[in-house]
């Protein structure tokens, strides 16, 4: 590993090999998280489902795992990236079977509800890749792992409804394909269970020193953090006014305001998991060299926000802009547009970690994030009298962009605190997610072009924020179980 290159088909090297492993878990995490989109002419059939319904499908689709990438996160850091993986596939996997065998919309929203903890598979990797490559690789192979794992949701977009119509057949088709993916991926947990190891042999696996919220060094970052927390709830919320009477009219007045009350009180628990897990620091500091910077957890939260949360958004709505647009396009056309714009993940988010460590985390970062920026105002100019090659090409231009500043994000976060990576990964997540759910809602206020301008500005604010990054220099700390200190590198 003295090499700053990466064979990728070195297969000798338990580096490539775990990092491999990884991203295929990834990659069958997302297979059966977007199993739904595909398949909704054959579900909507089948269960005799309304539109509005299927609507909340979508939006329970997504749900839950904003919290669970907060847990998962402190999970991965307590008990290893290996158990909890394994754990996701084969739990996530018997979920997927019951949604597949439902037979009410009521038992479809529970199961695909609980199914939205499987989007939080990707933190977990997070973790292990950081504990497998030093920070000169790190940011290429955090982004191959992300890149190529978010492909699954494509290949199930190719796969399942072939499964569905011309291998099984009939009313039911969809149901056995879902199944044979969730079989698949119960069959993968168990080989990365056998396989795949938390750290190097003779390196150590660091772990927080108290569980239930991230470890900050100051009274400041404390509040900070407590108030980062606070969209991940104001988002739920949303999701469930989104189905109160006062929108898609799925959930009764009493069941809505029920949910706002257990949001409030779950922020309530957090902060005094939070307050428990930062009492001695509050009281009596941190040692000078346990101590890091919060601003850095919260600018990177919001550069993915801006990068893959705005990505969510867009590939939702990019297929109708291109049918409204160009009139005479096919619905099938208009989704192969739409799509590529997740497509160029395969290589723009390895390309992104690569640039990061290259050039440097915050140089890259402020380049990549100044073109995202660039790139949502050239399509807000988008209309019926550009070219079609001219306006694919522009969803190019953005998408390279967006797909590599995800992949920047997470060239940084494995290099603030080793021993919270997971965490961390966690709360970078999930604001993916807000961010995308936030964009989905102003779009249904706005107009196109105003949604794209929108976006402009979130990556711009991101630019700026990007600023303040600290450049990850020398080393970081952390305690062995013997009490000495060892030195991680992070440059």
């Amino acid at each position: 590993m003295s090499s700053s290159k990466l064979n990728l088909l070195d297969f000798s090297n338990k580096s490539v090999a775990t990092l491999h492993l990884t991203w295929f878990a990834f990659f069958m995490t997302f297979v059966m998280w977007f199993s739904l989109p595909p398949l909704k002419p054959l579900i909507m059939q089948s269960i005799q489902m309304t539109p509005q319904q299927w609507a909340a499908l979508l939006t329970l689709n997504v749900a839950l795992t904003i919290p669970a990438r907060i847990v998962v996160g402190s999970l991965v850091d307590k008990f290893g990236p290996r158990n909890i993986y394994s754990g996701l596939l084969i739990l996530s996997a018997v979920v997927l079977i019951a949604f597949a065998f439902a037979q009410t919309f009521e038992q479809l929203a529970l199961f695909r509800f609980l199914l939205g903890f499987v989007g939080a598979g990707f933190v977990i990797g997070i973790r292990l890749v950081s504990e497998w490559f030093p920070a000169r690789q790190v940011g290429l192979a955090e982004g191959i792992y992300g890149g190529w794992g978010n492909f699954g949701a494509a290949a199930a977009g190719f796969t399942l409804p072939f499964l569905a119509i011309h291998v099984f057949g009939g009313v039911d088709g969809w149901r056995y394909a879902m199944t044979a993916a969730a079989v698949l991926a119960a069959f993968y947990g168990v080989v990365f269970y056998i396989f795949a190891r938390n750290t190097p042999k003779g390196s150590t696996y660091f772990k927080p020193k108290k569980s239930g919220g991230l470890e900050v060094s100051n009274k400041k970052d404390f509040w900070f953090y407590v108030a980062l927390n606070v969209p991940m709830y104001l988002i739920l919320a949303v999701l469930a006014w989104k189905m109160s009477p006062a929108n898609l009219k799925l959930l009764s007045a009493t069941t809505t305001n029920i949910l706002y009350v257990v949001l409030v009180a779950l922020f309530i628990f957090q902060f005094t998991q939070i307050y428990r897990v930062n009492k001695d620091m509050l009281k009596n500091g941190v040692p000078e060299h346990d101590k890091y910077e919060f601003k850095q957890v919260a600018i990177l939260s919001w550069a993915y926000l801006a990068s893959f949360g705005s990505e969510l958004a867009v590939v939702s709505v990019l297929p109708a802009f291109f049918m409204d647009t160009f009139k005479g396009l096919s619905i099938s056309q208009a989704a192969m547009l739409g799509g590529s714009f997740a497509f160029m993940n395969l290589v723009a988010r390895p390309g992104g970690g690569w640039v990061s460590d290259r050039l440097g985390r915050r140089f890259s970062m402020s380049i990549i994030f100044g073109g995202i920026a660039i790139g949502y105002v050239l399509l807000s100019q988008i209309n019926g009298n550009w070219p079609l090659p001219l306006a694919f090409a522009a969803v190019f231009i953005c998408s390279l962009f967006v797909q590599a500043g995800c992949g920047s994000v997470f060239a940084v976060v494995p290099l603030i605190k080793r021993r919270m990576t997971g965490q961390i990964s966690g709360m970078a997540g999930a604001y993916g997610n807000v961010g995308g759910l936030a964009f989905l809602t102003i779009n249904t206020f706005v107009t196109i072009h105003t949604f794209f301008y929108v976006l402009a500005g979130a990556a711009a604010l991101a630019f700026f924020f990007i600023q303040f990054l600290k450049e990850p220099k020398g080393h970081t700390v952390e305690v062995n179980e013997d009490g000495s200190l060892q030195k991680i590198e992070v440059a």
